[in-house]
């Protein structure tokens, strides 16, 4: 799976690494990347559960947001996450991202059953001002 991910000419994958110790822990990705139309999707995001809570999907998201909108100079950039993760839902929320609705029985889950898929998006128009959620995140997280 990885292989095909890094080979997909429309992905980027980025792996995280923690600073301090060099540690990868792990990893993201913009996929569905459209420059013509200015648009893409961040994804197939995970860590090591020992870094959850920690400043590391702020920060990743913030270089994510910063690489699309000022590298790439992409007009959107949209996520998704199953209606079932909460977590996920007020992560994106505290970021700044809008919901923008949900596809029912969007996706089919590893175990079978039949998911909705919330939608959030940023607009390159609304990244400065959301800019700073995330550092804020990201220093309270580090000095916890």
């Amino acid at each position: 799976m990885l292989e095909q991910m890094v080979e997909d000419p429309a992905r980027r994958c980025f792996a995280v690494q923690r600073l301090a110790d060099e540690v990868v822990i792990g990893s993201t990705s913009l996929y569905e990347l459209d420059p013509g139309r200015g648009r893409a999707e961040i994804g197939a995001t995970w860590f090591d559960r020992s870094c959850w809570g920690g400043p590391y999907n702020a920060e990743s998201k913030l270089l994510l947001f910063g690489y699309a909108f000022g590298t790439l100079g992409l007009t959107r950039v949209a996520l998704r996450t199953d209606n079932l993760n909460e977590r996920s839902q007020k992560a994106l929320t505290r970021l700044g991202l809008v919901y923008e609705g949900t596809l029912r029985s969007h996706m089919v889950r590893q175990d079978g059953t039949r998911r909705d898929s919330l939608y959030y998006s940023l607009l390159a128009d609304e990244w400065p001002l959301v800019r700073d959620k995330p550092l804020t995140r990201i220093a309270a997280k580090a000095d916890a």
